[in-house]
């Protein structure tokens, strides 16, 4: 299986990219990004570009692949609906395009949010502009596509944000992990986990197209990844 990733040097991606590099399954993997992942493997191959709407310039490296895991996100803290639509809805509905057209058979899975809002008039605005996203995604004549919602998500593996008061938070409450995982386990996921599930429906494929925390972690069981 050959993956194409697009936000692998943030937090979901690192994670992403780690799973693909271990997984036997996967043959190759291209980083496409802003920034290079800081990654060296024979099965990863990187093309930065300062601007991801420059893809049309390197068209000729995005052919052949059978999945594209799409991580890249940004906070909306101190942005306007405006900007976040740009980031959030525009750039990813560029992207997919452009994959749709030149990958007919492939699986794309995009990293959306708990409580995205797929009626797209609900008062939260994130929610509204993620549930605009997923939804003209799922309107693309892909092979198939997923819609993961994680809640939470525990960084394993030396991975961290890069967003500064995510750091923070994810330092602060630590301590009280194993405890909520008890408590809610169907409201918490890992960087692993999503990196497993992502891999599983790209393979398999999955019932239902929008995916939430306990879906994520049922896919993500041993059972659903080739062996190490």
């Amino acid at each position: 299986m050959k993956v194409l990733l697009f936000g692998g040097s943030g937090m979901v991606g690192q994670g992403v990219l780690r799973e693909c590099l271990l997984d036997p399954d996967v043959t190759a993997v291209l980083s496409v990004g802003r920034s290079r992942t800081g990654r060296t493997d024979a099965k990863l191959k990187e093309l930065v570009l300062p601007e991801l709407t420059e893809l049309g310039t390197v068209e000729d490296r995005l052919h052949g692949f059978d999945a594209a895991f799409f991580c890249l996100g940004v906070s909306m803290l101190g942005r306007t609906e405006a900007e976040y639509r740009r980031v959030t809805y525009d750039l990813t509905l560029r992207v997919g395009h452009t994959l749709a057209r030149l990958n007919p058979g492939l699986t794309f899975v995009y990293i959306s949010g708990a409580g995205t809002d797929s009626s797209e008039k609900g008062p939260r605005m994130w929610a509204r502009v993620k549930g605009a996203t997923e939804n003209a995604l799922l309107r693309l004549p892909f092979k198939a596509a997923y819609m993961f919602r994680p809640g939470a998500i525990q960084p394993l593996h030396g991975i961290h944000s890069k967003t500064v008061a995510y750091r923070v938070t994810y330092a602060l409450t630590r301590p009280f992990l194993p405890l909520l995982i008890r408590l809610v386990p169907d409201r918490i996921t890992t960087t692993e986990k999503v990196g497993r599930a992502m891999l599983r429906v790209a393979r398999e494929g999955a019932p239902q197209r929008l995916l939430e925390t306990r879906e994520i972690n049922q896919l993500a069981t041993p059972s659903g990844r080739g062996s190490p």
